[in-house]
């Protein structure tokens, strides 16, 4: 029964993140120069009448990879189909899926960077030639059949462009980097987001909370989402800057968008490792966080935001982080090893 209910909540929160993503380009807040260039690549392709050629898409997660795909899909007026890399086993996995496209359609792969060797090689003549290689017998009595396929629209998007192998990064026509959202930009997401839910914000509320939204619009709308409930609960539904406030501090965030962990990686490497340089691997340890959550989620928001650096020792505290905890840096300046990029 508690399952049950819980089952319940999550698809109740996942309807709620799908009603607040954008279906058409003119909704999509922010990342202007993506979006007139997005306009053009779409309109061009559209009165070639052709479908529009393959996209890779990098950022940090949350930004809106998916969205992108789903309004690019929207715009030529095609079926979208998602997956992820790491749910593509087998080859038959891949050629299951590239056989039931339609034309113009989206296929959207999430996490592309971590697709095998064996299956890029059946998507680089898919991408190249909107064909599949098939074998059909084993031994010697194996031959290679090439089945057509309609033309597609394949978007690739990662986390982790480095990763990427380069015989497949180089066969997207179109590549956009997607970067954190300004405050300005979360402001007209947030205010888009609390129309759909109907919910009542003041202007200064608004303001507040885009400045401690990890520059992230996910991370926007659920924080909008969760004052939501302490507007409704604790005042009269309306979203003030009290309430914002109040309701930050309660799930632990600071003014400057910090969660707890992201105080606690950057506390562990001033009190444990003397400011650093520390290496990820202890670091996660030291904090119990998965490595990986470690450099995609909490180190770029603290490296942008200036609280922390790599270098090619490890990660170092900024002044910025000793001035978060109220505490005099030593003399040693770490900041002269040089950035790791």
């Amino acid at each position: 029964m508690e399952e049950s209910i819980m089952s319940q909540e999550l698809k109740e929160e996942d309807v709620q993140d799908q009603a607040l993503r954008p279906k058409l380009l003119k909704d999509f807040q922010g990342q202007k120069d993506l979006k007139e260039n997005l306009r053009i690549f779409i309109d061009a392709s559209l009165q070639r009448k052709e479908p529009l050629d393959h996209v890779f898409i990098s950022g940090p997660p949350g930004l809106g990879k998916t969205t992108i795909a789903s309004i690019i899909a929207n715009e030529m007026g095609g079926e979208m189909k998602a997956t992820s890399a790491p749910a593509l086993e087998k080859a038959k996995d891949l050629a299951g899926i590239l056989t039931t496209l339609q034309e113009n359609s989206v296929l959207f792969i999430d996490e592309v960077h971590r697709l095998k060797p064996a299956l890029e090689e059946i998507l680089y003549i898919a991408m190249e030639d909107f064909e599949l290689d098939w074998i059909i017998g084993q031994g010697p009595t194996a031959r290679t059949v090439r089945i057509p396929l309609p033309r597609f629209t394949l978007i690739g998007a990662t986390t982790k462009t480095g990763q990427v192998a380069a015989p497949l990064h180089t066969r997207f026509g179109i590549n956009f980097r997607i970067g954190f959202y300004s405050p300005k930009e979360l402001y007209h997401v947030l205010d888009r987001s609390s129309k759909i839910l109907d919910t009542n914000i003041t202007r200064d509320a608004v303001e507040m909370l885009s400045r401690c939204s990890r520059g992230t619009p996910r991370v926007a709308n659920r924080l909008l989402r969760r004052l939501r409930d302490y507007a409704q609960i604790l005042s009269d539904g309306v979203i003030t800057k009290d309430i914002v406030h109040h309701g930050l501090d309660k799930l632990g965030i600071d003014t400057y968008g910090l969660e707890e962990q992201d105080r606690r990686i950057l506390s562990s490497i001033i009190h444990s490792f003397d400011g650093g340089p520390v290496g990820a691997e202890t670091l996660a340890i030291s904090v119990g966080e998965a490595i990986e959550s470690l450099e995609d989620f909490y180190e770029p928001f603290m490296i942008q935001q200036g609280f922390l650096q790599r270098t090619p020792r490890g990660r170092v505290a900024t002044k910025k982080a000793y001035k978060l905890f109220k505490i005099d840096r030593p003399q040693e300046d770490h900041e002269d090893q040089g950035l790791l990029f």
